[in-house]
């Protein structure tokens, strides 16, 4: 079974609802490659580990959510950059990126995968008006500790987690925000959310945690950002019938 480009990129691009993003990136195909794909290879960087492992399992796609062309960064298509696209050149692979609209995807999103990793049934938009809006909200069953949030996370993202406030104190509403998402947490606490959720932390967050009294979990950027490019991969692959594997290169931050 084998999917066009054109066809592919258009049904990602609508289920992703790209036109309502302001993006600091460009979301869809980056880098052109062969019309037809039979093979996709998901990741969560199109960094150079991920590129030769999609060369060596003859892809025609690769899927991540960290692509190129990030806004201020050098144009100039030199060094590393280079390199990269070179690869998927040279092989004639497509390369498919989407950023935020994959971290807010209601079901395949990297938020919607976080939730699931904390045992969440349910969960939404901090702000249900905004639908681009990167934090997401949702409740615990009653009783549940900060001790027993951490643990669970540490045991389905197979990452130690960085935690500020006390491991005894009850948590029933969290609000996080996957990847680089620290800089939320004063609008986390003016919520009023026990417990704030993200991939990163900064020297701030600690103080902004303590003062404001809401407690803090920092799980990893990749590790909170794992879900999405392999949740709509799969999706892809049952949709259209195509071979799908997703490529998990290792990442400590």
């Amino acid at each position: 079974m084998a999917v066009g480009r054109d066809e592919l990129c258009a049904v990602l691009d609508s289920e992703l609802r790209v036109p309502a993003f302001n993006d600091y990136c460009p979301n869809g195909l980056q880098v052109e490659g062969r019309s037809d794909i039979k093979v996709m290879v998901s990741g969560v960087t199109a960094c150079q580990a991920l590129l030769d492992k999609a060369v060596e399992l003859d892809a025609d796609a690769v899927l991540v959510h960290h692509g190129y062309f990030w806004r201020g960064e050098d144009s100039r298509l030199v060094g590393m950059k280079a390199q990269r696209v070179k690869t998927l050149l040279e092989a004639d692979i497509n390369l498919f990126a989407y950023h935020l609209p994959l971290d807010c995807h209601p079901t395949l999103g990297n938020n919607a995968g976080l939730a699931r990793a904390m045992g969440l049934q349910e969960w939404q938009g901090i702000d249900p008006d905004n639908t681009t809006h990167p934090v997401f909200c949702g409740t615990f069953d009653e009783g549940t500790h900060l001790s027993a949030v951490v643990a669970r996370l540490e045991h389905e993202l197979q990452r130690e987690a960085l935690v500020v406030g006390d491991p005894a104190a009850v948590v029933r509403s969290a609000a996080w925000c996957t990847g680089g998402g620290q800089g939320y947490i004063d609008e986390a606490a003016s919520f009023g959310a026990d417990v704030f959720v993200t991939g990163e932390v900064s020297e701030q967050t600690v103080h902004v945690a303590r003062e404001r009294g809401i407690a803090f979990i920092a799980a990893g950027h990749h590790a909170t950002e794992r879900f999405g490019a392999r949740n709509l991969g799969q999706w892809i692959a049952e949709k259209f019938g195509i071979e799908h594997h997703f490529v998990d290169i290792d990442n400590p931050a």
